[in-house]
């Protein structure tokens, strides 16, 4: 009998420097356009929806910025790749798509913080939008906390 393995999407930097594994997450990208996540990426951050147990190799070469008291970003120190958001609260990661090539077959599915988007760019579709009231509301409902 042969052990089943999971099914797995992998990535990496621009450089190769980290590389990252992880059971696919739903095929979902999703945008956050909070003032914080603009700074950080010259526009909306889009990633993939959070996971727990991804396997990142080369965690010698990721610098972490604790940009609030429940988050962290972690970027390559070699190449400046953003490569998650890490959400302390549930110990969860979210990717950014570009690091992998399957997630070219994703969609856009949902629009954070709507409400501090600037007028110079939108999206095409129909993705569901959220203000970051009701975004931090349904994370205050789930049992996080932001104080």
């Amino acid at each position: 009998m042969t052990e089943e393995t999971q099914p797995t999407i992998a990535g990496h930097c621009l450089c190769g420097a980290v590389t990252v594994r992880t059971a696919p997450p739903e095929p979902h990208v999703d945008a956050c356009h909070c003032g914080m996540c603009r700074r950080w990426g010259g526009g909306a951050f889009l990633s993939l929806k959070l996971v727990t147990d991804p396997q990142i190799d080369g965690a010698g070469h990721i610098a972490r910025y604790a940009s609030s008291d429940w988050a962290e970003r972690g970027f390559c120190r070699e190449c400046g790749t953003h490569l998650f958001f890490f959400f302390k609260p549930s110990n969860g990661y979210s990717f950014t798509p570009g690091l992998f090539d399957d997630a070219e077959k994703f969609e856009l599915v949902e629009e954070i913080f709507i409400d501090e988007k600037p007028a110079y760019y939108s999206f095409a579709g129909d993705a569901a939008k959220k203000t970051g009231a009701e975004v931090i509301e349904e994370a205050k409902a789930a049992g996080f906390s932001f104080d």
